[in-house]
């Protein structure tokens, strides 16, 4: 198919955070955009503002009669039910309807493409990557699973040669792409509705290696069971190793062996080893492209982060309030590590929202061990998503499994009035629900 043909996309679905980046680089090539998505959010918004027609009912009579034509693409997210009347309007009719990720495929296979891959780390490594290119000069396109602070939009750049996109292994979605440098930053085991156990998981992410013919183009985290590629570690012996760590002025400051040199007096200000190793394997493959140290450190230098990725929202020296989009124990023990080493000795509430009935039930004990490592912990109700609740799998059941005797159960309505109460000086939300959207009023309260 030729993108070039097409003269409208529909997204159904617009408001997700990969979704509307799609949305956004479509409108910026000339395309006409719209779409449904089910729920109004900051993001909808933004999207309406810049001129992008969105409507919340699933309604085809809202579908403008422009997008009637036969070149019309129609873009679908995973989570919409094949109940819903606009996407079987569009089947019916036998329009073209991709997938966001088939969608990605058909844009990065015309293109130099970097692909990030990783049950954790890719909306980081992705957002780096595609920064140290964009502040480079490179013509890229990185779409990004997250709103980037430097940028405000989770869309960097509109180049037509280099894309950055992230790998996504929810449904074997990685599958889809093209790419030519890549990277593998985890393979803990996640998706488990879709896998069904992590042998699964690591098998699909060695069928996403084995798409990068050429392995010293495939960097991969030291220590994960995938065949080939350049290793990649933090203070451990590897090809791009990071060593002589250390924070100054709230930043790390720190240098990297290469496999031909060394890069000393590197700064990068984002929070927590988890950070350090998606800037160091952003850095492997910037190198590997062929751009300069300096344009390198200069990008590390000037990064500001992601939202709800250890995104602070207040920050004064009687309180620190940060949020981050954390939903899997692994990416709650990094936010704890990075809480910590940042602030050794004051009390942490940590306030979680959990995401998915079945992501609750398969990680339940991890999810209660990572969260108990926190001061107190405030607990809201699962965020059910694409899903339908699971007998007996609830936040009370969770909360039961908690060893921390400090954990509360509350409502969204209580949850400011909560937060008030406690005496802790760092707080922290946490969660891929709809958690995000409570984050302005927090900070209001507390400001």
């Amino acid at each position: 198919m030729n993108l070039n043909q097409i003269h409208n996309v529909y997204f159904i679905g617009i408001g997700g955070i990969g979704m509307s980046a799609l949305a956004r680089y479509f409108q910026a090539i000339g395309k006409n955009v719209c779409g449904y998505d089910k729920t109004q959010t900051e993001l909808t918004t933004e999207l309406i503002s810049d001129g992008i027609d969105i409507h919340f009912e699933d309604n085809i009579n809202l579908i403008p009669s422009d997008y009637y034509q036969g070149n019309t693409l129609v873009i679908i997210t995973p989570a919409v039910p094949i109940t819903h009347s606009e996407w079987n309007y569009f089947l019916e009719r036998e329009y073209l309807v991709m997938k966001r990720a088939a969608v990605l495929g058909l844009i990065t296979k015309d293109t130099f493409c970097f692909a990030v891959a990783g049950t954790h780390g890719k909306t980081t490594t992705s957002s780096i990557l595609g920064h140290i290119l964009y502040q480079s000069g490179a013509d890229v396109t990185a779409f990004i699973g997250g709103i980037v602070e430097n940028y405000d939009s989770n869309l960097i750049g509109t180049g037509k040669t280099v894309t950055v996109v992230e790998a996504d292994e929810f449904d074997r979605s990685f599958l889809h792409l093209h790419p030519d440098i890549a990277c593998v930053t985890s393979t803990d085991a996640d998706h488990l509705d879709i896998y069904g156990d992590s042998s699964a998981i690591e098998a699909s992410f060695q069928e996403f290696a084995d798409k990068v013919e050429d392995k010293s183009k495939l960097f991969v985290a030291k220590g994960l069971k995938l065949n080939g590629g350049i290793t990649v570690a933090v203070n451990e012996d590897a090809q791009f190793k990071a060593f002589n760590v250390r924070i100054e002025n709230s930043e790390y400051v720190f240098d990297v062996q290469t496999p031909t040199e060394t890069i000393q007096g590197l700064r990068f200000a984002l929070p927590g080893k988890h950070n350090l190793t998606n800037a160091l394997m952003a850095l492997a493959m910037a190198k590997t492209y062929g751009l300069s140290n300096e344009d390198i450190a200069h990008a590390l230098l000037t990064f500001r982060g992601i939202k709800r990725r250890f995104s602070y929202q207040v920050k004064t020296d009687r309180l620190v309030y940060i949020d981050d989009y954390a939903h899997h124990p692994t990416e709650i023990n990094a936010v704890h590590q990075a809480v910590r080493e940042l602030y050794p000795n004051e009390k942490v509430l940590a306030i979680f929202q959990p995401h998915l009935f079945s992501r609750t039930k398969d990680f339940a004990d991890g999810f209660a061990a990572s969260l108990s490592q926190f001061d107190e912990i405030l607990l809201l109700d699962i965020y059910p998503a694409r899903e339908l609740p699971m007998e007996g799998i609830t936040t009370g059941w969770l909360m039961q499994k908690m060893t921390n005797p400090h954990k509360k159960l509350i409502s969204k309505a209580d949850l400011i009035t909560h937060i008030l109460a406690s005496d802790a000086k760092i707080i922290v939300t946490i969660g891929a629900g709809d958690i995000g959207e409570e984050v302005s009023k927090i900070k209001k309260a507390l400001s």
